[in-house]
C-alpha cells in the first residue's frame, strides 16, 4: 500500500515542523482527503468513524491559511458538548505552543457554565481561532463582543449529535451573520435525513468524503456472548473475573438502562462509574476527572455521552446492549484501539440482535462466539452456526451437480440415475470434508 506524506500538501513550513513534534508519520484516509479540499478553500461534508484523525484532518490545513498579522476572527470551530470542545482547544493550544508563536496567534475557548460578562469583559481584541459550543459563542455574537462576519471557515463538528442535542438552529444563526462566502467544513459520523436541509441551504456543491474503507478498526476482535435468560449484570461480572481492562466502556440503551446497570455493578463490588446526558454539567465533569485519575475500572455509558466525550486509554468495549443501527455499534467499537493500539469489543446478544450480527458481519466484522466457564473463556458453536450449515450444504449439493456425469443419449429414467449419482458424490464429498477435519 502507498504510504503517504503531510509534506504533500504544500503546509507552511512552521507546521511541518509542529507535525514532526506531534510524531505524526502518515496522514490517516481521512486527513488524505480532507486536508487538500480544505487548502483549496472547498466546502467538506466529512463523514468517519471515531478515532480516524478527523480533527487535524481540519485544523492543520486552517491553521496553515491562517493570516497571522491580521488580528480578527478567521477560524470558527462548534463543538456540541463542553467536553469535546475543551478536547479540540487543547488540540489548537499544542499547535500554537509547538510552533513557538504565541505570541502571534491568538484563540479563545468559549463554552457554556462561565460568565459571560467576565467573558466579555477579558475580550480585548477578536481572536484569530474561536473553539465554541454553539450556545455560548451565539449569545456573545447578539451582544456584539464577537464580529464573525470577517470568519473565512467555519467548522461544525459531529453535527448528527448536533441535530439529536437541537443545536443546529443556533449553528443557522450563526451562519446567517457570517459572510455568504464562508468556507464550511461539516464532520458527522452518520448523515441522517434531517440533516439534509441545513447541509442544502449552505452547502452549494461541497466536497463530499465518506469514509467506508475503515468500517471496523482492524485491531479490534469482536467476541460474542449468547445472553440466555442471564442477567446483563451476572455475565458482565463473569467477563471481570475473565479479563483485567486498563478501562473497559459498558454501553446500555438509553439513560435508565445506564442508571439499573450501574446500580447493579456497584452491588457486585465492581470499581464502576457512569456517564450520560442525564448527569449534571459539574456532575460529569467530575466523572470525567475521575476517569481520567483511573479511579474506575469500569464506566457505564450511553451513545450520545461517549460521542461527547473523548476517553483515553480504553482498552475493551462491552455492549451489555447491542444498538440497534450498524454506525452505532461502529462509534462504539471505536472508543477502543486507538492510535494503533489494539482493543476489545465484548458483546452480549440475543434473537432480538441475529439482524445486526449478519449486517455486520456482511460488512466484513468478523466475530468469534464465546462464553465463560469458571472465569476462562470458552470458544462455543458460533452464532450463526445454522447459516453456515446451511450454507455449507448448499455449496457441497452446487459441487455433486457440478461433478456429476451428463449422459450424451438421454434414456428412459435418467433424472433417477443423476440422482442417485448426485447422492452418492455428496456422501464422498462430507467423507472427505470430515476425514480432513
Amino acid at each position: 500500500m502507498e504510504k503517504h506524506n503531510f509534506k504533500e500538501y504544500t503546509l507552511q513550513p512552521w507546521l511541518n515542523e509542529v507535525i514532526e513534534k506531534l510524531a505524526f508519520e502518515h496522514p490517516t484516509p481521512i486527513q488524505r482527503k480532507v486536508i487538500p479540499a480544505v487548502l483549496r478553500g472547498e466546502s467538506v461534508i466529512g463523514q468517519s468513524h471515531t478515532g480516524s484523525g478527523k480533527t487535524h484532518a481540519f485544523l492543520l490545513p486552517l491553521f496553515s491559511k491562517l493570516n497571522v498579522e491580521a488580528k480578527e476572527v478567521q477560524f470558527v470551530i462548534t463543538s456540541p458538548t463542553r467536553e469535546l470542545a475543551r478536547q479540540i482547544f487543547d488540540e489548537v493550544k499544542k499547535i500554537i505552543t509547538l510552533s513557538n508563536r504565541e505570541a502571534e496567534i491568538s484563540t479563545k475557548l468559549f463554552i457554556g457554565g462561565t460568565d459571560k460578562q467576565r467573558t466579555i469583559e477579558k475580550l480585548k481584541e477578536q481572536p484569530q481561532i474561536i473553539v465554541a459550543t454553539p450556545g455560548r459563542l451565539l449569545d456573545l455574537i447578539k451582544e456584539g463582543a464577537i464580529d464573525m462576519y470577517t470568519a473565512t471557515s467555519f467548522v461544525v463538528d459531529e453535527a448528527d449529535l448536533m441535530l439529536d442535542l437541537g443545536l443546529i438552529q443556533e449553528i443557522d444563526q450563526m451562519l446567517v451573520r457570517a459572510n455568504p462566502t464562508i468556507q464550511l467544513l461539516v464532520f458527522s459520523a452518520t448523515i441522517p435525513e434531517r440533516l439534509q436541509p441545513f447541509l442544502k441551504k449552505y452547502l452549494q456543491s461541497p466536497t463530499h468524503f465518506h469514509l467506508k474503507d475503515h468500517y471496523a478498526p482492524e485491531k479490534i476482535e469482536h467476541r460474542l456472548i449468547p445472553l440466555r435468560h442471564r442477567q446483563q449484570a451476572d455475565v458482565i461480572y463473569q467477563i471481570s473475573q475473565a479479563i483485567n481492562p486498563y478501562l473497559a466502556i459498558i454501553f446500555t440503551n438509553g439513560k435508565d438502562a445506564a442508571n439499573q446497570l450501574y446500580e447493579e455493578l456497584q452491588a457486585r463490588q465492581l470499581a464502576v462509574g457512569i456517564i450520560h446526558g442525564g448527569l449534571g454539567a459539574r456532575e460529569r465533569k467530575r466523572v470525567l476527572k475521575d476517569i481520567q485519575a483511573l479511579k474506575y475500572q469500569y464506566v457505564v455509558a450511553t451513545d450520545l455521552a461517549a460521542r461527547g466525550i473523548d476517553i483515553k486509554g480504553v482498552s475493551h468495549v462491552i455492549n451489555a446492549q447491542l444498538p440497534k443501527e450498524e454506525p452505532f455499534y461502529i462509534h462504539r467499537v471505536g472508543r477502543t484501539a486507538r492510535a494503533g493500539m489494539e482493543g476489545t469489543a465484548i458483546n452480549l446478544y440475543g434473537e432480538d440482535d441475529l439482524a445486526l450480527l449478519s449486517k455486520l458481519s456482511e460488512n466484513k466484522v468478523e466475530f468469534t462466539t464465546y462464553d465463560i466457564v469458571n472465569g476462562e473463556w470458552k470458544e462455543i458453536k458460533p452464532w450463526n452456526e445454522r447459516t453456515l450449515r446451511k450454507k455449507q450444504g448448499h455449496d457441497v449439493d452446487q459441487e455433486a451437480w457440478r461433478r456429476v456425469r451428463r449422459p450424451n443419449k438421454v434414456k428412459p429414467g435418467y433424472k433417477k440415475k443423476m440422482k442417485r449419482q448426485h447422492e452418492r458424490i455428496k456422501k464422498q464429498i462430507n467423507r472427505t470434508k470430515r476425514n480432513k477435519g
